[in-house]
């Protein structure tokens, strides 16, 4: 199997008078009520492709420090991790998913066509089946996997139904997914709207929201083939939006993931320990600004 194939087979505004904005958005207020005196910490996982796995560290060290997360908003990659976390797995049960998963479970060639390289089917089945097809509103979280609309250009925040295909919608890059058709409208990957979605963590009621931004630099290494002249364009698009999303957080947290490229499945492990030590790094001032003893 050549390394393109193997490559592709891994690729795993306030509130406030803004009703008609969210609806267009897809973002429901949450109407459950909050306890007295409590602040609701949310989390906004960031697109990032192979880097995505930063994430499980992140959220191995915050769940260490007992951060209390009630809220996850995923982006791509960020809506894979967030989709587990928010229905109940440690992060370390993550990390031993994230490491036994075989590359024939994630991506499906056989499905692609003129829209896209791959198919997303094979990743749907993966996170439905580990799951039991727990649908996204009965999540211990409050959860959104964020999506982009193809024909209109906004911005889609999934919060009901198949959890499955909402991830893939948010994670079917342009060119090499086929686009997902989620509830009539054809989706595509959240990166182009909202890399970073700290604004969707808001809306489902997150009033101190922690953002993680595992995009680095591109690489200079040469772009052998056609995914990975997608994704590097792709990363390169995103990188100023996702800058500017990030410093909108209460606390910015960016694992070093320079080092790895994002089409570069084969390093989990150190991805994974490259987010724990970011999140180590951030308690300190976490606990600061959250009060925490």
């Amino acid at each position: 199997m050549n390394l393109q194939r193997r490559q592709l087979l891994a690729l795993g505004t306030g509130l406030a008078g803004a009703g008609s904005a969210l609806a267009q958005a897809g973002v429901q207020a949450d109407a459950r009520p909050r306890p007295a005196g409590r602040k609701v910490i949310g989390i906004a996982l960031g697109g990032g492709s192979a880097r995505g796995f930063a994430h499980i560290g992140v959220l191995q060290a915050l769940e260490e420090a007992k951060v209390p997360i009630s809220v996850v908003a995923g982006t791509s990659a960020g809506s894979l991790v967030g989709a587990f976390y928010a229905a109940g797995f440690s992060p370390w049960k993550m990390q031993e998913v994230a490491l036994k998963v075989r590359d024939i479970d994630v991506a499906d060639l056989s499905s692609g066509n003129k829209r896209g390289m791959i198919g997303g089917s094979a990743l749907k089945r993966l996170v439905n089946g580990f799951l039991d097809n727990m649908p996204i509103e009965k999540m211990q979280r409050r959860f959104a996997a964020v999506a982009t609309d193809l024909a209109t250009g906004e911005r889609v925040a999934i919060q009901r139904g198949d959890t499955g295909s909402a991830v893939v919608a948010s994670c079917s890059i342009p060119g090499v997914f086929v686009p997902t058709l989620f509830e009539g409208r054809e989706l595509v990957d959240g990166g182009l709207t909202s890399p970073v979605p700290v604004a969707v963590a808001r809306q489902l009621g997150a009033d101190v929201v922690i953002a993680v931004d595992v995009g680095g630099r591109p690489s200079s290494k040469p772009r052998t083939g056609l995914y990975e002249i997608i994704l590097q364009s792709f990363e390169i698009m995103g990188r100023s939006l996702a800058q500017l999303e990030g410093k909108s957080a209460n606390l910015l947290i960016q694992p070093k993931t320079d080092d790895f490229d994002g089409s570069d499945f084969s390093a989990r492990k150190e991805m994974i320990e490259a987010g724990y030590l970011a999140g180590q790094a951030a308690i300190p001032e976490l606990r600061r600004r959250l009060g925490m003893a």
